[in-house]
């Protein structure tokens, strides 16, 4: 799997399932870079802090619902919507949709960009 629409289709999959460790591991690269506003767009680099960040997320939160549309691509990018709705322990529940820009090189995900509405 290595063409933009196979590694696409199989994050918007994974996401679907709620296997976002799993994503990582298999369609990123070491280096991958990601860009989120909720880390004031600070760039954290490397596949192991992108593993760490999620799992500490995962561990704070319940998803209630999530839905991934269908990909966008433009030569090495590809970018689909998320939609979340989902509850941090200890707070109210929310919803968050988002704007998700990833680009490919040798078959793996090496960036991500998150803009949220």
């Amino acid at each position: 799997m290595n063409t933009l629409p196979e590694i696409a289709n199989r994050l918007a999959s994974l996401c679907n399932e709620l296997k976002f460790v799993e994503a990582y591991t298999e369609l990123y690269a070491d280096d991958a870079v990601s860009i989120d506003p909720n880390n004031n767009n600070e760039p954290i680099t490397g596949l192991h802090n992108l593993l760490e960040r999620e799992k500490q997320f995962l561990a704070i939160v319940d998803i209630h619902d999530i839905k991934v549309s269908e990909a966008t691509f433009a030569g090495s990018y590809f970018s689909m919507v998320l939609s979340m709705h989902f509850t941090i322990k200890g707070q109210d529940p929310k919803m968050l949709e988002e704007i998700c820009v990833y680009k490919v090189e040798n078959g793996k995900i090496v960036s991500q960009q998150f803009f949220i509405g």
